[in-house]
């Protein structure tokens, strides 16, 4: 399933991820191993830059056994001749299982979604959405709070282009 915005998902399912990223916590620290991706690829397409997203991504393909293929730099890809998203996509969805893309416009995610046919996470389009960064903050909220429901939460910095802020709020209401 593509996983383009929080709003994609009810709350049954966020609340299901959560549970089940519990039982992921001693893989994502590296206690326990699976190798449930061996054989997999997913395309990494940053063409802006980040480091946690990046890194945390790479970090979970590699810990469940799965490589990792594509670019935290679009200017040394053929974006830099011209090639548009809608390509890159298609091309990366040939060589892939699944595709993580983080683009600075918002709605790229959601249109490189219909380009391809394997999986899209979004890894933050623009001002738009943060779904993966929501699902680790309510993953946060959860761990330390021991629930989600009935908390005060204090959204701070840029509200109106602030992608992650843009998710949680909307997630943090169906609580």
């Amino acid at each position: 399933k593509d996983i383009i915005s929080i709003k994609d998902f009810s709350r049954k399912e966020i609340s299901y991820i959560l549970d089940y990223a519990k039982e992921m916590v001693p893989y994502a620290k590296g206690e326990k191993h699976k190798n449930v991706l061996s054989g997999k690829l997913i395309s990494s397409l940053f063409f802006e830059p980040s480091t946690r997203t990046r890194l945390s991504f790479e970090s979970a393909m590699n810990r469940l056994g799965g490589k990792v293929i594509g670019f935290s730099d679009p200017s040394g890809t053929s974006q830099k001749k011209g090639e548009s998203l809608a390509d890159t996509i298609r091309m990366a969805d040939s060589y892939s299982d699944a595709i993580v893309v983080r683009h600075p416009h918002e709605g790229a995610a959601r249109l490189a979604a219909e380009f391809a046919e394997v999986p899209v996470l979004n890894a933050g389009d623009g001002a738009g959405r943060h779904p993966t960064q929501c699902l680790l903050d309510l993953f946060t909220i959860l761990t330390e709070k021991k629930r989600i429901k009935r908390n005060n939460v204090v959204l701070l910095g840029d509200l109106k282009y602030g992608r992650t802020v843009h998710s949680l709020a909307y997630a943090l209401s169906l609580y």
